[in-house]
């Protein structure tokens, strides 16, 4: 299916915090930037019934969510995406998790974000999650990108890659087209390509036409390295 544009009018959300301090706090600022907030949840039943009531836009879900604070907040966007294919969602994790944010987006990226709380205090950040992953965008935490890049391996093709390649690499990882990169970095689009298309020869994977196509390919190879 083609990814969702983003609504014409407020972004409309529902938000699962356990932590009603913390979800009030976010429903205000979000509130303030401009978005609607339909709906709010403490667990993950009370947040599958808001999703099928209000239809938003997008959902906003902590990772621990109650009876375990294990991963229910992760089944839950599982089981939303379930019932509503390509419904858009952002994750929030206290924790620097690469585990879940490669298992989020391994099925299909369009429309899914992981970031860290940390990140949310900063409303500026949160608000371009949440219009990114309503646009269909795939947003992973700068953060947990350094971590997968960062990791100890032997004999990884990474070692190949240039230093600007692994900066690009990393942007592309946080789902940034080749035009966010160009301008995050001050380059021209034609130069971002031609290190695209050598990141993608020196790791082994195909160019895809999709930023989100790339981002999956990108997670995975580093996963499973």
């Amino acid at each position: 299916m083609s990814a969702p544009s983003e609504p014409r009018g407020p972004i409309r959300i529902v938000l699962a915090d356990d932590a009603i301090l913390l979800r009030e706090a976010l429903a205000a600022a979000l509130t303030a930037a401009g978005f609607e907030v339909a709906g709010q949840a403490a667990d993950v039943e009370s947040l599958l019934r808001a999703v099928e009531r209000e239809d938003p836009d997008v959902v906003v879900v902590d990772v621990r969510m109650p009876p375990t604070n294990t991963t229910e907040g992760l089944e839950a966007a599982r089981e939303i995406r379930r019932r509503r294919p390509g419904r858009p969602i952002l994750v929030l994790s206290q924790y620097v998790e690469t585990r879940y944010a490669v298992d989020l987006v391994r099925e299909d990226p369009a429309g899914l974000g992981y970031l860290l709380k940390d990140r949310v205090t900063r409303i500026a950040d949160l608000a371009d999650a949440v219009r990114r992953v309503a646009r269909g965008e795939t947003v992973i935490d700068p953060e947990v990108v350094a971590r997968l890049l960062g990791r100890p391996r032997r004999h990884s093709p990474l070692d190949e890659l240039t230093r600007r390649e692994r900066g690009i690499l990393g942007l592309m990882a946080e789902g940034r087209s080749n035009h966010g990169i160009a301008d995050a970095l001050t380059l021209e689009l034609k130069t971002v390509e031609g290190h695209v298309g050598q990141i993608f020869a020196k790791l082994g994977l195909e160019p895809a036409s999709e930023a989100h196509r790339r981002v999956l390919a990108v997670l995975t190879y580093l996963r499973e390295e």
